[in-house]
């Protein structure tokens, strides 16, 4: 090692076992505690805005200069709005029931022995992400609640914002008796700290990466820790035969024109051939009339000269941008298998009014969500209702979908005896 390699290996060893430390602390809190340091962080945002706005400010105008795209300068801006979005969404955190210590389940052996089975903390969470600040606030709040300590790795376009609303929550930790190390950033653009994440095993229990493909990449072929993944938001919506006109235009310009640098954003419009020209032509027009530019296969061309070819490529890209791939399918069929050949995983949707066929696309799509006359853009924890998210994990194990608060736990077994031993 060089002596720079040397400094971000001890710094991060430091931050990890004062993660440690401090996730031991957090274990055993009180939920008034807990709850007590969330608002106190929420009420130190809002009070802290204009502190936030200046340092994201200096984001921005650095964004600005390395040419990041309008889709990605649209992610990393902070307004009052959004920072009293993060504000709430901490406060939403906040009243959820605690997940720490629930009964999952528990029963009784006839020989007298007592079995449940109990949530509890998973211990220390390295959060790696890119250029959205908020994911900051959600994260920590999230990792809080849930009685786990936090080390935040945000990426080098966010710097300042992060390091401001970090300091928001480490105010609320303070302010409730907590340790302020429960929620820790790591103070450096360096990316070799990163390297180091990936390889603290016995001082980070779960890595959650999130951000672009070459980041996930990275961590999956880098991590020696367990992982929730996080892969790309290659989301599709198909618009069925039998679907409403009305309902299937409102909900396809929503899913990708609402913003269109979220993971939960449409990628793929699939229609079904036998929908016809007429539908197929005015999903088209409205995405044209929207700014977004559409690259098609030869029947969406064939409906609208301002189409761009689309390839082989185009199916297999988030582009997270006001860009959008459409693709005629025949039938329920044919949008399924498209769908498991180039989906991410993340969210797909259906729009129909023919409820035999939305069963089968709900039970035959194998992704994390599937909808139904819905927007992909509801793919969001908070939306589901469970105060924010950590992440929407396109993996199957352990924890699938949006991560939130119970997601964010493990569980142990109690066995109570009055004296029994096992016979030989």
């Amino acid at each position: 090692m060089n002596e720079m390699s040397n400094d971000i290996h001890a710094l991060m060893q430091s931050i990890g076992k004062a993660a440690q430390a401090a996730g031991r602390a957090l274990a055993v809190a009180s939920p008034e505690a807990k709850t007590k340091a969330l608002m106190e962080a929420a009420k130190a945002i809002r009070t802290r805005k204009v502190e936030i706005i200046a340092a994201n400010e200096k984001d921005v105008s650095a964004g600005k200069e390395k040419g990041l795209t309008p889709a990605l300068i649209d992610r990393l801006v902070l307004d009052d709005a959004r920072i009293e979005g993060m504000a709430a969404g901490i406060e939403a955190v906040a009243a959820l029931a605690d997940p720490v210590g629930r009964v999952l389940a528990e029963w009784d052996r006839p020989n007298g022995l007592k079995i449940r089975r109990v949530a509890v903390p998973l211990g220390v969470i390295g959060v790696i992400y890119e250029s959205r600040p908020n994911v900051t606030a959600d994260a920590g709040a999230l990792c809080l609640k849930a009685g786990n300590a936090a080390i935040l790795r945000g990426g080098s376009e966010s710097f300042h914002s992060s390091s401001a609303i970090h300091d928001c929550l480490v105010d609320g930790l303070k302010a409730a008796g907590l340790p302020g190390e429960a929620i820790q950033r790591v103070p450096t653009t360096d990316r070799a700290a990163v390297g180091e994440m990936l390889t603290m095993v016995g001082l980070i229990d779960v890595i959650v990466p999130r951000g672009g493909k070459s980041l996930i990449e990275r961590v999956m072929n880098e991590s020696k820790v367990p992982l929730f993944k996080h892969l790309e938001g290659i989301c599709h919506t198909y618009v069925d035969a039998k679907a409403d006109p009305e309902k299937a235009l409102a909900v396809t310009l929503n899913a990708k024109m609402r913003r269109t640098g979220i993971c939960g954003a449409t990628e793929t419009l699939l229609v079904d051939q036998a929908a016809g020209e007429d539908m197929l032509k005015s999903l088209v027009e409205a995405l044209l009339q929207a700014d977004c530019e559409v690259r098609g296969d030869a029947a969406a061309q064939a409906v609208d000269t301002r189409v761009k070819p689309a390839t082989d490529e185009d199916w297999d890209t988030e582009y997270l941008d006001a860009i959008i791939s459409v693709k005629t399918v025949d039938g329920v069929d044919g949008a399924v298998g498209h769908i498991a050949q180039h989906s991410s995983g993340h969210t797909d949707a259906i729009i129909t009014e023919d409820m035999a066929t939305a069963e089968k696309f709900l039970n035959t799509v194998d992704s994390a969500i599937v909808m139904l006359n819905a927007s992909t853009q509801f793919a969001d924890g908070g939306e589901f209702g469970m105060g924010a998210e950590i992440g929407i994990s396109t993996d199957k194990m352990h924890a699938r979908g949006p991560v939130g608060v119970e997601q964010l736990t493990s569980f142990k077994y109690q066995v109570i005896g009055s004296g029994q031993t096992r016979p030989s």
